[in-house]
């Protein structure tokens, strides 16, 4: 799969950030805790995929 602009992000560290639009295309959570996972983090194991549930929760409780 090609990147293409809108598909990710660099922080100013330089480390890339994928968006929530790649991982629907890519199709799949890949276990990886990545920040915008809209599959909810299927694939993360216990307890770490609680964790990023409710830090999750919380960012979008603050964006609103």
């Amino acid at each position: 799969m090609t990147l293409q602009p809108d598909d990710y992000y660099t922080l100013a560290d330089g480390r890339i950030v994928f968006t929530e639009q790649y991982h629907l295309k890519r199709g799949y959570c890949c276990a990886s805790g990545c920040k915008h996972c809209p599959y909810d983090f299927a694939k993360v194991p216990e307890p770490k995929k609680t964790d990023l549930l409710k830090l999750k929760k919380e960012n979008e409780k603050q964006q609103q």
